[in-house]
């Protein structure tokens, strides 16, 4: 579990590329602090697991699944990453709670200046719109940030400078792709009342409702 607060941006030293999956060597410093082999890394907001320790990087491997359900396929030697470790029990949560599995690659198809802010708008495909909410939290690339708007088959966020230093989101192009998760909390909502068909005890729309969910 991680929280979408970017500890470091790492570059990518080596890459070793299999039929459908690889091998990523990432080169960095803080993140290599107390980190052991098993660790949990989320890479650009995918957790993965380190598998070897160098003095100045780590490496891991990325799986045929996380091929295709995220953007390392573009990911070159001499690419920046967004790098943070696992949430400790303990540390402060000051993003959302981010499991590191991505749900689907957005494009950046508009990044506007407003006074201090950067606004960088991003596509959904249609099937993934009901997880998208106003004022609500979302992960791009591991960074934890708020939608500011909603619109039909898009959202846009806004990038304080302090965010646009701190990860790499503001060196994206029109175009770019980006792994997204939209916040879990909704997803395991809408998993509880699918399931729940009878009359027993559990979630439903209705004890929602009753609850004084409208």
């Amino acid at each position: 579990m991680f929280t979408g607060i970017i500890e470091e941006i790492g570059v990518l030293k080596e890459r070793r590329d299999g039929s459908h999956s690889c091998t990523l060597t990432v080169r960095c410093e803080k993140i290599l602090e107390g980190t052991k082999i098993g660790d949990s890394i989320a890479v650009n907001g995918t957790c993965l697991t380190v598998t070897k320790l160098n003095a100045d990087s780590f490496d891991v491997d990325v799986t045929p699944e996380t091929m295709r359900r995220t953007a390392f396929s573009i990911v070159r030697v001499g690419s920046k990453l967004n790098l943070e470790r696992a949430l400790r029990i303990g540390d402060r949560l000051g993003g959302h709670l981010v499991s590191g599995h991505v749900d689907f690659v957005g494009k950046l198809i508009k990044k506007e200046q407003e006074g201090n802010a950067v606004n960088l708008t991003f596509s959904v495909p249609e099937q993934w719109m009901k997880y998208i909410l106003a004022k609500g939290s979302i992960a791009i690339d591991g960074v934890s940030l708020t939608i500011a708007k909603k619109q039909s088959n898009s959202f846009f966020v806004s990038l304080i400078p302090h965010t646009g230093e701190m990860t790499i989101l503001l060196l994206k192009q029109i175009g770019d792709p980006v792994n997204i998760e939209c916040d879990c909390i909704g997803k395991y909502i809408e998993q509880l009342i699918g399931h729940n068909t009878s009359s027993s005890i559990g979630v439903t729309m209705d004890t929602l409702i009753a609850g004084g969910y409208k």
